[in-house]
């Protein structure tokens, strides 16, 4: 089985990593616009070699693993691949990627979303095991063909990942609260700390806490700017019941409202019963 990656940074270069490790593979192979991430991805060699964007269409499998919309640009050139052929996008948010897939293609086409990443991006940020004993999501996979279906499930098992299956509007609502709104709070957390405070302030006085919850501010723009606004309606539903609970919070510490602080906060501590 022979693999094109297209996109070459965290998610792509990391993907490169482990798929060579397995045995059925036979060849890993990338493309990326950027001629610096192409450099990079040699050095680090993390795919067997380079290769033009119409080369893909001869690789068994292609994983578009790039920006949402830039994913949804690239589809079209992939019309008139092998009706053999499984196309398998990483893309964050998938009622629009679902939705411009063209239909020539749409038997190839497995709708996926790994939960799994950090906060640096580029080629340098691949992480062998990144996929290991993490989420993916397959959306809408009743649309797929039958052996696009068995070709990445059998990938995604073999990477050591667990699978969900939902419908990509589902999925969309969830990513949402789960993943879009946690990155526009801590945007937000970060602009409005520089907005105050100067760097040496920051630098002796931000502990864990502020780390922790600025950390994923370091994201790609490109990346997140084409999320948010594949997302939009969903994001807003979210920043809108997250300022709910905000203002809420925020009117029970005005008023001296202590205990309702403190049921505010032991409610909040709850969510960690899950994860725990």
């Amino acid at each position: 089985m022979n693999i094109a990656i297209i996109g070459l940074g965290l998610m792509g270069g990391s993907l490169a990593l482990s798929l060579k490790k397995i045995n059925f593979i036979d060849s890993v192979v990338g493309y990326d616009h950027n001629k610096e991430h192409q450099k990079q991805a040699i050095k680090l060699n993390l795919v067997d070699k380079i290769i033009d964007i119409n080369e893909v269409k001869n690789c068994d499998v292609i994983f578009l693993a790039i920006p949402v919309d830039s994913l949804i640009r690239v589809m079209d050139s992939l019309v008139g691949v092998s009706e053999d052929t499984t196309i398998i996008d990483l893309g964050s948010t998938k009622s629009k990627i679902v939705a411009s897939v063209p239909p020539q293609i749409r038997k190839n086409f497995v709708a996926t979303h790994p939960m799994t990443g950090t906060e640096n991006f580029g080629p340098s940020a691949a992480i062998e095991g990144l996929y290991t004993n993490r989420v993916v999501v397959l959306c809408n996979l009743e649309d797929s063909g039958e052996h696009q279906q068995t070709v990445a499930k059998k990938i995604f098992k073999t990477l050591g990942m667990k699978k969900y299956f939902m419908g990509a509007e589902e999925h969309d609502r969830h990513a949402a609260f789960i993943s879009h709104m946690p990155h526009a709070i801590s945007y937000s957390l970060a602009n409005t700390v520089m907005n105050q405070e100067n760097k040496n302030n920051i630098l002796a006085l931000a502990a864990g806490g502020f780390r922790s919850m600025s950390r994923l501010a370091k994201s790609s723009p490109n990346m997140w700017e084409d999320i948010f606004r594949q997302n939009k309606d969903n994001l807003l539903e979210a920043i809108e019941l997250f300022e709910n609970e905000l203002t809420k919070l925020k009117q029970n510490i005005k008023n001296d409202e202590w205990g309702k602080v403190h049921s505010d906060i032991q409610s909040g501590k709850k969510l960690h019963d899950i994860f725990d």
